[in-house]
């Protein structure tokens, strides 16, 4: 357990702020459906959604809860400023989703966007537990996406 030594239990108020960012779309999306909802419709990859599913509590978890011991304070980090980006651009998808025809590049930009912003924060956080689970989430959320919404 040796690469272990280096991370604490602790509170990342930036790993739930991340969090939060990132959902609050969806929770505005299980209140106000789109006009032309396909998200709502069943997932033909139930399997892989429940271990995305596990994966990105996993991931939050670890955003959350899981310290770096030699990490910096959060800072305007090149890391940090994609992170943003990353968000901003899931936003602009959820936006297109709500006012467009959906098509994959939307399907993509629900998808691929928060999954790199997740690995990004856990990077510049050096947070190693959390990139690996981020990681098995975004493979799963992609999966998720191209199988239901791209390639069907």
């Amino acid at each position: 357990m040796k690469p272990l030594k280096h991370y604490r239990f602790g509170f990342d108020p930036w790993g739930l702020l991340l969090f939060l960012l990132v959902m609050l779309p969806n929770f505005i999306w299980f209140a106000v459906p789109a006009p032309n909802d396909i998200l709502r419709a069943d997932s033909a990859t139930p399997v892989v959604d429940a271990i995305g599913s596990v994966f990105q509590v996993l991931t939050v978890a670890c955003l959350c809860f899981v310290i770096h011991k030699d990490r910096s304070k959060l800072r305007f980090s090149s890391l940090f400023i994609a992170t943003i980006v990353c968000v901003a651009i899931y936003y602009i998808g959820w936006i297109l989703y709500y006012t467009t025809n959906v098509n994959p590049f939307v399907i993509l930009l629900l998808t691929i966007p928060p999954c790199l912003a997740f690995i990004l924060f856990a990077i510049d956080r050096k947070n190693l537990l959390a990139i690996l689970f981020a990681t098995a989430f975004a493979v799963c959320h992609l999966v998720f996406g191209v199988v239901n919404f791209i390639v069907k």
